[in-house]
């Protein structure tokens, strides 16, 4: 089995990382990055697989090199010196001098895990974004993440949108390599940002896992809302474990009353639509050389946030007026479908507590 060959410090608790670090089924690929979470930290570790000519190793070497940080945000940035170290210790293992020199040039107080509940403020992944925090994205993932997991995807993002707006428990299975699957994760948590105030106060948090396995079945049974992505196919069975199961470009789910949001309706078509031009537009604008600092992923993040901010500004001023009443009209001008959004309309009034009344079709009161 894996274990933790060398850690700093000595005395932290990483019960679990030999399997958070190294994913299932890794050993058929030559390398690979993954992101974890472990306890309130978020961890980045690059793997690497080296033939040797030891029967001891059974012909192979294979080693993990990782971080843990109680932020995602600035892990990106070490990925490279990861990459370097991992490669340096499958040629000449047990030599630490580098790893020990970056670990006294970064350290900071980790939250401490055995803290009792309630009294560590939770790693929050993707907050509320307002300006101030905006810059701050933009180093979270490499340029293109955002922009591969949308072509990827193509209209099915929009489905995903819809599961991530509703903070449903979201799975998403691939074979190794799984980093470029950690960022599917990172993105699905990007559809759901809302940036207006005094939102959702009461709304469980949309927590990323980025890669899950076995040994992570008891945390997750605990878990509301989630995205996280796994190799191990045995996750399929099961269904108590997640709402929503994403393998491949195959977006399903095993509860009836959601199986309404797997369809594609008009309006989710000319959603997709728009954000195709924009996205035309912004590749020609920088060919011509009028617009170099605008980039896809901040069109992507902005277009979701938009469209987010709409649909709950319309839904917050029809529960503070006299009648309540939210109308056909009212979805068009929050660009939903009335009739194919009409579930999906249903759920979001019901998970973030929006007092309202829903007269589209037969009169419904939520």
């Amino acid at each position: 089995g894996n274990m933790v060959e060398w850690c700093l410090p000595q005395d932290i608790d990483l019960e679990g990382v030999e399997f958070k670090s190294m994913a299932s089924g890794s050993h058929k690929i030559q390398s690979d990055f993954i992101y974890f979470r472990k306890g309130l930290c978020f961890g980045l570790a690059c793997f690497a697989n080296m033939p040797v000519e030891s029967e001891l190793e059974r012909g192979a070497r294979m080693k993990s090199v990782g971080i843990l940080s109680p932020s995602y945000t600035l892990l990106y940035r070490y990925m490279h010196f990861l990459e370097n170290q991992v490669r340096h210790q499958l040629e000449m293992p047990g030599h630490y001098s580098h790893l020990e020199a970056f670990y006294d040039d970064k350290k900071g107080v980790l939250p401490d895990s055995k803290g009792t509940p309630g009294s560590q403020q939770p790693v929050h992944w993707l907050p509320s974004i307002h300006r101030y925090m905006y810059p701050e994205m933009k180093i979270t993932h490499p340029a293109g993440c955002m922009s591969q997991f949308i072509k990827f995807f193509g209209e099915q993002i929009l489905v995903l949108w819809k599961f991530a707006l509703l903070r449903k428990r979201i799975l998403i299975f691939s074979p190794p390599p799984v980093g470029v699957v950690c960022y599917r994760v990172y993105c699905c948590c990007c559809l759901a940002n809302v940036s207006l105030p005094g939102l959702g106060g009461t709304v469980p948090e949309s927590k990323p896992f980025f890669y899950v396995n076995v040994a992570d079945i008891e945390m997750l049974e605990t878990e509301v809302s989630y995205v996280a992505c796994t190799t191990e196919k045995i996750f399929e069975q099961k269904r108590d474990l997640y709402d929503v199961y994403v393998d491949n470009q195959n977006v399903k789910t095993h509860h009836e009353h959601l199986q309404p949001l797997l369809k594609i309706n008009n309006a989710d078509k000319e959603k997709y639509r728009r954000l195709n031009d924009q996205r035309q537009m912004l590749m020609y604008s920088q060919e011509v050389g009028e617009d170099c600092s605008s980039c896809e992923e901040d069109l992507f993040i902005l277009f979701f946030m938009e469209q987010n901010n709409r649909i709950f500004q319309t839904l917050m001023e029809v529960s503070a007026s006299q009648d309540k009443t939210l109308t056909a009209d009212h979805a068009r001008g929050m660009g939903l479908d009335p009739q194919g959004d009409r579930s999906f309309l249903m759920d979001l009034l019901e998970v973030y507590g929006i007092d309202v009344m829903l007269v589209i079709d037969n009169p419904c009161c939520t």
